[in-house]
């Protein structure tokens, strides 16, 4: 069986009996060894649900908006739609894209921060009414363009200011905010929450706990000017553990209790992204090219290195910066990958960096890692890749096609995710499900096929 990616019906692979993620992926990188060699991602759609699980466990007063930019693979967004989350969209690629799986336009929010006019025509034509606003240029657009349109205010907090220099672009403070409602008065343009601004890299509770006190402020003087204030969305920075989930939480509903207590009536969501998604991929490359770049004794050139030749090797992949590891130019880390290749345990381990394809000196996608010598064939597995990493790359900087997804769930998280589909009122419409048959004979291969 092989997956069908991007495509308005796709196959997943249902995984029975003792198939296991790693069986599909040494299967897939049997066939991709004897064809093209292409870069390929395996998600189990079963870690999303489990995911959104955690999420009604530790977090069920707020509701979560999947922000689509993280990973717009369209099973992923059908899965979360018949998990009953709403949808947070930038652009009009991705507003299209969820409203194609039947996401009523109420449980959308248009975020994108510098909106095109044709993109807010085309968010009120379809009836998107929840824009996020940060500016008096953006609100008179709105205005003009949206005359149902109901604007969260993007509040950027002091805490988030302070500690994090790219959240000065995007948000408006706290002084700036009463001006804001004045003018939204003024247009005739309802204002109806607060969203909050923090980064996708926070760590810290404490700057949800100051971003709620800075919201309720805002929610004051809202309510003073004359608007209906009803939604407060406390934004993203949420990595995929259950103990930030706990430490979020606590924080977060203290200070709700305290601020926005029941009888306020007002709705709470937050925005992940990266948290259903990450852990969900996996990304397999292939190594297209090596190069050693420091070694002591250069006459060794052609013998096999060891830990006392010191050498250096840069390695060139088939995936870099400006595809699937585009987040590395954000200053992502991205992690070292494992080895798919049998070797032995005490094999020696050199200094090595990895690059992609593109011969670009900012298509560096891991700096330094450990690595025992590879060979052109080779394939390296990136765990945690799926945020940042599925949809249109930054520049074609090779003639390969965007990597295959091949989806998978086991039977287990497919009956689970049928019921909870059913209590949403949504049928994963779109699904081809098809039994998983594994080829013995190739799965043992995979590791062994010469490249």
């Amino acid at each position: 069986m092989k997956g069908i990616t991007d495509e308005p019906q796709y196959s997943v692979g249902l995984l029975e009996g003792g198939t296991a993620l790693c069986d599909v992926i040494d299967n897939h990188i049997y066939e991709q060894t004897l064809s093209e060699k292409n870069a390929f991602f395996v998600a189990d759609l079963g870690v999303v649900m489990r995911q959104h699980v955690r999420w009604r466990t530790h977090m069920a007063q707020i509701r979560p908006y999947y922000a689509v930019r993280c990973n717009s693979s369209p099973a992923v967004i059908e899965v979360l739609a018949a998990l009953g989350t709403g949808f947070i969209c930038a652009n009009k690629y991705e507003l299209e894209l969820v409203q194609s799986h039947g996401i009523p336009s109420e449980d959308i929010i248009y975020s994108g921060v510098c909106k095109q006019v044709s993109q807010i025509k085309y968010a009120a034509k379809n009836g998107i009414n929840l824009l996020v606003c940060d500016n008096e240029a953006e609100l008179r657009k709105i205005s003009r363009c949206h005359p149902n349109a109901k604007l969260l205010l993007q509040v950027s907090t002091e805490a988030t200011r302070q500690n994090d220099e790219m959240s000065m672009t995007f948000g408006c403070s706290l002084k700036d905010c009463r001006h804001l409602l004045e003018k939204a008065k003024e247009l005739g343009v309802q204002v109806v929450g607060v969203r909050c601004h923090i980064s996708s890299s926070c760590e810290d509770d404490q700057v949800y706990v100051h971003a709620i006190s800075d919201a309720r402020c805002v929610f004051d003087m809202g309510e003073e000017i004359g608007f209906n204030m009803k939604i407060l969305d406390i934004g993203g920075g949420f990595s995929g553990s259950e103990s930030q989930l706990e430490l979020i939480n606590s924080a977060v509903m203290s200070m709700v209790d305290l601020y926005f207590p029941a009888s306020t009536g007002v709705s709470l969501i937050a925005e992940p992204g990266s948290f259903f998604v990450s852990s969900a991929f996996t990304l397999l490359v292939n190594v297209v090219s090596k190069e050693v770049v420091a070694r002591d004794r250069q006459d060794l050139a052609h013998d096999d290195p060891s830990p006392n030749d010191e050498p250096e090797f840069q390695y060139y992949m088939s995936e870099g910066v400006y595809g699937s590891f585009a987040s590395k130019l954000s200053d992502t880390l991205i992690a070292t990958p494992s080895v798919h290749k049998d070797t032995c345990l005490d094999a020696p381990v050199f200094s090595s960096s990895l690059w992609g394809p593109s011969g670009d000196d900012l298509d560096q996608v891991v700096d330094h890692c450990l690595l025992p010598v590879l060979n052109i064939g080779d394939w390296l597995m990136f765990s945690q890749a799926g945020a940042y990493s599925v949809g249109q790359p930054l520049c074609s900087a090779t003639d390969s096609p965007l990597p295959p997804v091949y989806y998978v769930i086991s039977s287990r998280d497919w009956f689970d995710m049928q019921d909870t589909g059913v209590t949403h009122g949504t049928t994963l419409k779109n699904f081809s499900l098809v039994p998983y048959f594994l080829d013995s004979c190739q799965t043992e291969a995979a590791l062994s096929v010469p490249a």
